[in-house]
């Protein structure tokens, strides 16, 4: 192993400097360049393929609730982006203008998306008229801008891709039930795609999106006990439809105002699954989401028959699985180890004594086990291996999950799990804006959520000792 390790760069281990091995992972890895534009990325193939399954598959979740995707301008007018008061406020720092067209001055600024509530508003209320236009159920995949002033690769760039979906209702109910549906959607898929455990719940009026009514998170727990926020969905009541006088005319020939919800997951999840799998080798992608299920790695290449045994291992395959021969001039530990740092689930060894025998050799990446399985049974012997991957990883996710989720009863207790512990800590809090502000000052966890499913730990605020209105998980975050 030592050797191989020689012959890719090496990557630093995540005991070490946490933040230094990510960044090794995502150019080792070579699923990012750095550009020379601050705060972008380049997506490299390897990236963005992950990206195109994440979208294959949420695209087909989506359409199975009656989601149609659409596409929007990049550009908005000022005057559209200051309709809802909220929500400028709160994008405002954020926003990047585009102020001349060539080399005229534009009339009026435009900024360049940082997201499209606007912009679905402004055209919805053109095409919504009767209660028979309802519900309008829209997704567009894009990217958006985002004047950041940190920035790290996946996690926090200044333009990132994306999905927002916006919806509009006839009623408040209606416009719940698309908020919850679409977080469960983003929390099945993480969990049963992405082998990412979740706490979902809902967002304090502090950390809830500009101008929503209700946001509600699927929250995720890193290798480094930080959280990270993974996918939202947003209830905004009637407001933005106010602000913008979308209304319809009802069944009793009234005109209403409609209930719109917007719901987004990013680029930022590949930053997640980077975050909770990877390892001190580099990547590990659950099967259901790799690009390359399995790499086909021949021994001893050059003698007779190895080569083409290993292209007739991939044309067993192929139909029901992603798989790739690594026929390139490389020694086999070499390939090995590229196979490793790029997380490609398993490799299937197969060299001149195993073809004697009639058999291959299937090595899982997470735990380096070695399968020996007879040629004729490979196609089953990979399925298992690849679907007991698949569940172990999540397992092994939940139970560091857990391990990692205290209850504090005190201020004193808090205080000690994060500085000794970290993770996410469970607690009752006062429910009040200034305590949850006094709480990030003074020690810089934030609340993740009021967990949907409640606890009672204490009747008291954990930090200013009022009355405790709710359990919220507290925790230091991406």
């Amino acid at each position: 192993m030592a050797k191989e390790k020689k012959l890719v760069e090496a990557i630093t281990p995540m005991d070490k400097d946490f933040a230094q091995w990510y960044t090794d992972v995502v150019t080792k890895a070579e699923l990012i360049s750095y550009s020379n534009v601050r705060g972008c990325m380049i997506i490299r193939p390897r990236g963005y393929a992950i990206w195109e399954n994440i979208q294959k598959q949420l695209d087909a979740r989506f359409k199975e609730t009656g989601v149609d995707n659409v596409y929007l301008p990049m550009l908005i007018p000022e005057s559209l982006l200051q309709k809802e008061k909220d929500h400028v406020e709160g994008f405002a720092p954020e926003v990047a203008w585009v102020t001349h067209g060539g080399e005229e001055q534009l009339s009026e600024r435009l900024c360049i998306r940082p997201t499209s509530e606007t912009l679905f508003c402004d055209h919805v209320k053109d095409i919504v008229h009767s209660y028979r236009d309802l519900p309008v159920v829209y997704n567009q995949w894009c990217s958006v801008l985002r004047w950041e002033k940190t920035t790290r690769p996946f996690l926090r760039s200044s333009e990132f891709l994306w999905q927002e979906g916006h919806t509009f209702h006839a009623t408040a109910e209606e416009a719940k039930e698309r908020t919850e549906q679409m977080l469960n959607v983003y929390a099945d898929f993480c969990e049963n795609v992405l082998a990412i455990p979740l706490v979902k719940g809902k967002k304090t009026d502090k950390e809830k999106f500009a101008g929503a009514e209700a946001t509600y998170t699927i929250e995720a727990l890193m290798h480094d006990c930080k959280a990270l926020q993974s996918g939202t969905s947003h209830n905004f009541g009637n407001g933005f439809a106010k602000a913008f006088g979308i209304e319809y005319t009802n069944k009793e020939n009234k005109l209403s105002p409609v209930y719109e919800t917007s719901w987004g997951m990013s680029t930022r999840i590949i930053g997640a699954i980077i975050m909770v799998h990877g390892d001190d080798s580099g990547l590990v992608l659950p099967p259901r989401i790799a690009p390359v299920q399995t790499m086909i790695i021949p021994i001893q290449q050059k003698k007779e028959g190895v080569l083409d045994k290993a292209f007739e291992i991939r044309d067993m395959l192929k139909s029901n699985f992603s798989v790739k021969v690594d026929d390139s001039d490389k020694s086999p530990g070499w390939k090995f180890s590229e196979q490793e740092i790029q997380g490609i689930p398993t490799r299937i060894e197969i060299g001149p004594k195993d073809i004697e025998k009639g058999q291959a050799v299937i090595v899982r990446r997470d735990t380096r086990e070695k399968i020996v399985t007879p040629i004729e049974k490979i196609e089953e012997t990979l399925a298992e291996v690849l679907e007991t991957m698949q569940n172990d990883m999540y397992n092994k996710a939940k139970a560091h999950l857990e391990k990692n989720t205290h209850i504090a009863h005190n201020w004193e207790e808090f205080n000690d799990i994060l500085e000794n512990q970290q993770g996410f800590i469970r607690a009752m809090w006062c429910g009040e804006r200034e305590c949850e502000e006094a709480i990030k000052d003074e020690n810089g966890a934030t609340t993740r959520c009021i967990p949907f499913v409640q606890a009672k730990h204490s009747d008291v605020c954990v930090h200013c000792g009022k009355p405790a209105k709710c359990e919220v998980y507290f925790g230091k975050a991406y």
